[in-house]
């Protein structure tokens, strides 16, 4: 366990450091045994999570009580038939009477009815159990969807995006196909053993405690077996949620990965994963499978002791020929709910893995608009201030300190800087993707947490050096910056980020469908599209990061050129590596180690032959 628990800790820290935050925070994955998991809160919290069918339920738990009475009163009505022959058959030895076969004939039509209308209930239980378990996974789905659209930009910085997407898919379906199959059949095995004993106890109560005996035996059995593979389904959901996370991340990437021959190693490292996952789902299915074998031993050693004091008894005269057989009959149904209950609690197990993980990400925290009272921002001029802004993902690892500035309205603004000096964390704190721990960001002289974020970032567009595109046309990929645009409005966004004439020259123009990740099209064509999406959202702020690095010199220079008439009268800020792009800006930020170090512009900034200078002539020596 410790090194399951090593290599899980390893496997946190690395991921951790290749999606750039923290590792261990909120939804970090964690590996099996190294934290209490908790089977009673996974199964309150799914039945709590079905609380709105509770009429349907009450319902269903009615039909399945009617539909089992009537099937366990079928054995008794039978056993009356069995008694009327063999007193027919005695008194027809001894010469006093015959078997009286309308009575018997009576007794059998009874007893189809009884199986018949258990059917019927039965068909209307599945229909409205099916039903019911449909809605939940539905309205489950849903709320995961809306869950993740209101998380914090952190919790995706922290965790695989392969384990959400297990968390949406395999463990939800897993929780409904449970529900489907495990809910009807756990209420009809209750109903059938209560029904069942209170039947045996009319026949004969001696006989019915020795069957009994055999329920606490198959429960202290069925608890052994949980409490063993009960572990090892939690290890089987959460790693395959791991593998789910390196499939995506492996086929995400496989030209790098095919670039630089790193086949096998990618291999290596899915098999390891896959050989956990089997070692923890042989020992899960192997382990609750012998539930059910152990529990049908028990259960025909009950069935051998109640054929044998049934034998006694009516040796005795004290119990009729038919009593026994209609007995023997409730020992054997009997077997059948507890054999049943022993395979529901492994569907449950893996229910309650599933559902501990769906509940989990359910609670993770939320990105709360956090403003009581929010002020208006239908008229934001953009005057962006940073006042002493200290911030750090951690607490104790700060990486902003004491940083301060003031952008007037409509001023073109430049960040540069190494890597790793805060250019981006800057921007995430404008957009309040994250909060300041001290000091204030502040919009037209108000400060940014006084705003709903969903209105504040009503107020910016952002074009990033990491393209998103969905699969859909181009079209619709532009339209995305602004819902209700026109045709024209979107060529016209387009022609100004000089991708109008390569749009023209793909096959369907603007109706061309971008497949998954738009990888039909050059990385530069992408950002082409991202630029023309900025123009047309038409927005007071912009933020561009690296929007320009994948494009060539000729096409970069008329991007410069739309981006100029894009920026008159917008606060702009500019994050850039390439420096050459970034001379014309009013003010150019030099950061360092999370604080300003210069500021100035271009000109004043290469007299000044500081840090900037030493940056700029680097790359015109790198560059000649």
């Amino acid at each position: 366990m410790a090194d399951k628990q090593g290599e899980r800790k390893e496997y946190k820290r690395r991921k951790g450091q290749v999606h750039g935050g923290p590792g261990g925070g909120p939804g970090a994955i964690l590996a099996p045994g190294e934290k209490p998991q908790n089977f009673r809160k996974a199964v309150y919290d799914t039945l709590k999570y079905m609380s709105g069918y509770k009429a349907a339920l009450v319902f269903v738990v009615f039909i399945t009580a009617v539909a089992t009475i009537f099937e366990t009163l079928g054995p008794k009505v039978m056993g009356q038939a069995t008694t009327l022959i063999a007193q027919g058959v005695a008194a027809k030895i001894k010469g006093t009477g015959g078997i009286n076969f309308e009575a018997i004939g009576q007794v059998l039509l009874m007893t189809i009815f009884l199986y018949a209308v258990g059917a019927v209930a039965q068909f209307i239980q599945a229909l409205i159990m099916t039903n019911i378990t449909q809605k939940i996974v539905y309205k489950m789905r849903r709320d995961v969807s809306e869950k993740i659209n209101r998380m914090p930009i952190s919790y995706f910085e922290k965790t695989q995006t392969g384990e959400i997407l297990s968390r949406i898919t395999n463990d939800i379906d897993t929780l409904g196909q449970a529900l489907s199959q495990s809910i009807s059949n756990f209420i009809w095995a209750v109903v059938s053993i209560v029904g069942i004993v209170v039947v045996m106890l009319t026949i004969n109560v001696s006989m019915t405690i020795v069957a009994l005996m055999v329920i606490p035996a198959s429960a202290g059995i069925m608890a052994l077996f949980i409490k063993i593979s009960q572990k090892y389904f939690n290890a089987q959901q959460e790693y395959l949620g791991i593998i789910d996370g390196r499939i995506e991340e492996d086929f995400t990437g496989h030209i790098v990965v095919k670039a630089f021959n790193r086949e096998e190693s990618v291999i290596e490292e899915f098999e390891k994963s896959n050989d956990k996952l089997y070692e923890s789902a042989w020992k899960a299915q192997f382990i609750s499978g012998l539930m059910r074998p152990a529990m049908r031993i028990i259960s025909n050693l009950g069935y051998a002791a109640v054929v044998m004091l049934g034998g006694l008894l009516a040796v005795k005269g004290r119990i009729g020929v038919g009593d026994i057989q209609a007995f023997v009959q409730y020992v054997k149904n009997l077997g059948h709910p507890v054999q049943e209950i022993a395979q529901i609690m492994n569907q449950v197990q893996s229910m309650a893995a599933a559902a501990e993980r769906v509940f989990e990400l359910l609670a993770e925290d939320e990105e709360c608009e956090n403003a009581a009272n929010p002020l208006d921002v239908s008229d934001i001029k953009g005057e962006v201030e940073f006042e002493n802004v200290v911030f750090g993902y951690n607490q104790d690892e700060i990486v902003i300190k004491g940083f301060s500035t003031k952008v007037k309205p409509g001023q073109k603004v430049a960040i540069v800087g190494p890597t790793g000096a805060g250019k981006t964390t800057i921007v995430k704190l404008l957009m309040r993707f994250y909060d300041v721990n001290s000091g204030s960001v502040k919009l037209d002289g108000k400060d940014i947490r006084n705003f709903r974020r969903s209105d504040h970032r009503k107020n910016f567009a952002m074009v990033l050096q990491d393209t998103w595109l969905f699969s859909g046309t181009i079209r619709d990929n532009i339209k995305y910056g602004r819902e209700d645009a026109s045709d024209d409005d979107i060529i016209k966004a387009a022609i100004a980020a000089k991708a109008d004439h390569f749009i023209r020259t793909l096959p369907g123009g603007y109706d061309m469908i971008l497949n998954e990740d738009a990888t039909n099209i050059s990385e530069g064509q992408r950002q082409l599209l991202t630029i023309a999406r900025a123009i047309l959202a038409d927005k007071k702020l912009l933020i561009l990061d690296e929007a320009t690095s994948f494009v060539d010199t000729r096409t970069e220079e008329e991007i410069q050129n739309a981006m100029d008439v894009l920026t008159e009268g917008k606060t702009s800020f500019i994050i850039a590596h390439r420096l050459s792009t970034i001379r014309n800006a009013d003010r150019i930020l030099v950061m360092d180690k999370g604080d300003i170090v210069e500021q100035g512009t271009h000109e004043e900034l290469i007299a000044r032959n500081g840090f900037y200078a030493d940056l700029y002539n680097a790359q015109f020596e790198h560059a000649v």
